[in-house]
């Protein structure tokens, strides 16, 4: 069994991956791109859920931190993602499995994530999905549809190839030997 300690000093690795790629992503304004839960993902995937969560929430809150309040309600887009994950990650995360939590989490993220969006603010947050939202809203799709679906279309690259990537990385020989349990 892997000493809990070495598990958190990974999960806190895992945090700082979420907020310096969320945060460059996010100044270099690639759209549908976001990569502020690959470090959630991989822990959920080799860790199990508790230790997603706890990733996740964190990160969630270090952003509180940095960027301001607003990006606590995101946690729970965070929880889920370390939940879907750690439920298709069971008996090993192949690509297969990947796949399938990278379009689930496509289409469950938003769900939590675009109501907090839009209460918070209304709807449009300077990131390239926006384009999506002004779109939909411009053929005549009501506000929580278009910030719903806008934000679909940007978890379906970012969480699909974040999924892909952990799959791909934790196979690696040399990943193996570090995360072993």
């Amino acid at each position: 069994m892997m000493n809990k300690t070495k598990i958190i000093i990974f999960c806190a690795l895992a945090v700082t991956i979420n907020v310096v790629l969320g945060e460059a992503v996010s100044m270099m304004s690639i759209p549908l791109l976001f990569l502020d839960t690959v470090g959630t993902i991989f822990i959920a995937a080799t860790y199990g859920m508790s230790y997603g969560i706890i990733t996740g929430v964190t990160t969630n809150l270090l952003m509180g931190l940095i960027s301001g309040p607003l990006s606590i309600p995101f946690a729970l887009v965070n929880i889920a993602v370390a939940i879907v994950v750690a439920l298709c990650a069971k008996n090993g995360f192949t690509y297969k499995k990947a796949l399938l939590a990278g379009i689930l989490l496509s289409f469950i993220a938003p769900m939590i994530g675009a109501p907090i969006r839009l209460a918070l603010f209304g709807g449009f947050t300077g990131s390239g999905t926006d384009v999506v939202i002004m779109a939909l809203r411009a053929s005549g799709k009501e506000m929580i549809s278009s910030v719903y679906w806008g934000a679909v279309a940007g978890n379906f690259i970012d969480k699909i190839l974040s999924c892909l990537l952990i799959a791909w990385m934790i196979k690696l020989p040399q990943m193996r030997r570090i995360i072993a349990k």
